[in-house]
This record gives structure tokens, C-alpha cells and sequence, in this order.
């Protein structure tokens, strides 16, 4: 096993080192992919590379992360019913978390989403659960 970068006080390195809950649809030793939170909509997925990296630029391995990016906004709109996907990463600015992430995120036409002043919210009880296992199956039969 190779060694990972990580920070101590990051989150998302947390959630790699399977030390802070989530509910991860997706993990090799290159990224790990999760549901997001406080999604836009259910099945928000966050994908971050295992090693600590804060933005983009930083990011060595730019090939094989965005694979797992690609994989994964493939399969999404499949296993979730929708008709495409907004894929997004900030960096530094409106960066809420110090360690890179790209949102993928599933769309629908006619969703409300509109521009970038986006409408935040919480899962319902067992709705996370359910849409992580969801993603975890659709991903799993395409290995």
C-alpha cells in the first residue's frame, strides 16, 4: 500500500481514511466519490482525489482522477433516472472544503436549476442511504 498525503484537520481526507462518515458510492486508490451533504439534488456526488490536494492545479495524477470523474457521470444519470449531469469544481473561491472536489451533480430538464445561485438541501431519513447503494450497484456493474 502506498503512503497518502493527508491533512489531519481536512474532512474529505477524513472520509478517504474512513475515519468520518459518508456515504461513498465510489473508491480505488486514486479517488474516493460520495454523496455530498447538502445536495442540489439527491445524488450530488463529491470526488476527490485520495491523496491532499487543494486545488486543481496542484493535482499530478489529472488523467486517471478524471477517469473516475468520467465513470462516474456516466453512470449517474442511468442509475438515478436523470437526463444529464452538471460537473463543476471551484477552486479556491466558493471552495468550501480545502482539498479538491468536483460535484457531480444529476439534471433533469425543467429541475429549477437556474444559473449559479443554487437551492441547497438535506436528505431525508434513509434518502442518502438509498441513493449511495443505488450508485454503489450501477458503478459496480460497470467494473
Amino acid at each position: 500500500m502506498r503512503d497518502v498525503a493527508s491533512d489531519p484537520r481536512c474532512p474529505f481526507c477524513a472520509i478517504v481514511a474512513g475515519t468520518a462518515d459518508a456515504e461513498v458510492v465510489f473508491r480505488d486508490d486514486v479517488a474516493v466519490g460520495f454523496l455530498d451533504i447538502k445536495p442540489l439534488f439527491p445524488g450530488h456526488v463529491l470526488v476527490v482525489p485520495v491523496d491532499h490536494v487543494v486545488t486543481l492545479p496542484e493535482l499530478t495524477a489529472v488523467g486517471p482522477f478524471f477517469e473516475r470523474v468520467q465513470r462516474i457521470a456516466d453512470v449517474l444519470p442511468r442509475a438515478l433516472g436523470a437526463q444529464g449531469t452538471f460537473v463543476a469544481n471551484n477552486n479556491v473561491v466558493s471552495q468550501s472544503v480545502a482539498h479538491l472536489h468536483v460535484h457531480i451533480v444529476p439534471r433533469t430538464k425543467g429541475d429549477g436549476l437556474r444559473g449559479f445561485f443554487w437551492p441547497r438541501s438535506k436528505y431525508r431519513a434513509g434518502e442518502a442511504a438509498t441513493v449511495a447503494t443505488t450508485l454503489r450497484d450501477a458503478l459496480a456493474a460497470t467494473d
